[in-house]
């Protein structure tokens, strides 16, 4: 059995351990707030967006260069993840994701159609993973999280946008961690460009259940519209990825308290015992002196 002298050592040390971790857990449920108020007030209008967009695509195939289906040669993937640590798998889920799709695509790689990739990193913890093993990452954008601006994360779409349209890239994919509350995130891989057609049972729902009167012309709107689509769907990518990340964050700290808790009783319980037993051998050694004594 340790000493006493062990024991208190580990105690005082898990207690600040644990002292940390529900400090952690504090800011984190604070900063969490203020995401989820975020993301939870941008949804409603992208998905509108969204659905107002398609339905006019729909209406009379409208198409713009955002939705040009080209020979699949170089694909684009935006991972991601966070800047800090300490949020369980949040991070290591995008990144195995990401690897994932890299090999997909050289697996299905031909000499008549190669698939060059490059690669958008968002977050240090994916910055600093793929520097070190993948060739071609062409953008590294971890400030974004820092000061999640709209006008920030649509400057870095309209680039990604005018590279498409260049045909630089003939496919962009998006991987992240898709909020949907403080204990679930969904590790979500979505297609950025092109954009895809709707399947035609749910066009024809659409249309019968919208009807729009449009002014201008269907063309000229669309023209507007699509970059503003697809300039909220990645902020809304962001604004989803920085609520999955806090609350990651948060679970994990609470379960780390929770675990410091747990072996702050079992600890205190062997310090208890320990103390007992040198008591013990006190009492006994103070017997057997006094009966020595009297022998």
């Amino acid at each position: 059995m340790a000493n006493l002298k062990e024991v208190r050592t580990r105690i005082a040390s898990v207690s600040s351990t644990q002292q940390i971790t529900s400090a952690m857990k504090m800011v984190s449920a604070a900063k969490f707030r203020r995401a989820q108020n975020a993301i939870v007030g941008m949804r409603p209008y992208a998905n509108q967006l969204g659905q107002i967009a398609a339905d006019i695509d729909t209406g009379d195939g409208i198409q713009t260069p955002y939705h040009e289906v080209r020979r699949l040669e170089n694909v684009l993937l935006i991972v991601v993840t966070s800047n800090k640590g300490l949020c369980g798998a949040f991070n290591s889920n995008v990144i195995k994701q990401a690897q994932a799709r890299i090999d997909h695509y050289h697996s299905i790689a031909t000499p008549e159609q190669p698939a060059r990739l490059a690669m958008i990193t968002i977050g240090k913890r994916c910055s600093e993973f793929f520097a070190k093993r993948f060739d071609n990452i062409v953008a590294t954008r971890d400030d974004l999280l820092d000061n999640a601006t709209f006008d920030s994360v649509a400057n870095m779409a309209d680039d990604i946008m005018q590279q498409f349209c260049d045909k630089k890239y003939d496919r962009v994919e998006l991987i992240y961690n898709q909020f949907k509350n403080s204990l679930v995130q969904i590790l979500s891989t979505e297609q950025f460009l092109p954009i895809e057609a709707r399947k035609e049972e749910k066009a024809q729902a659409s249309r019968s259940a919208n009807d729009y009167i449009y002014e201008p012309s269907k063309e000229e709107i669309m023209r507007e519209m699509i970059p503003l689509t697809l300039r909220s769907h990645l902020y809304r990518v962001v604004l989803d990825s920085l609520a999955s990340e806090h609350g990651a964050r948060m679970n994990a700290m609470q379960k780390a308290t929770d675990n410091a808790t747990e072996l702050l009783k079992e600890l205190r319980l062997s310090y208890n015992k320990a103390r007992q037993a040198a008591i013990t051998n006190e009492i006994i050694e103070i017997v057997s002196g006094s009966e020595a004594l009297k022998g």
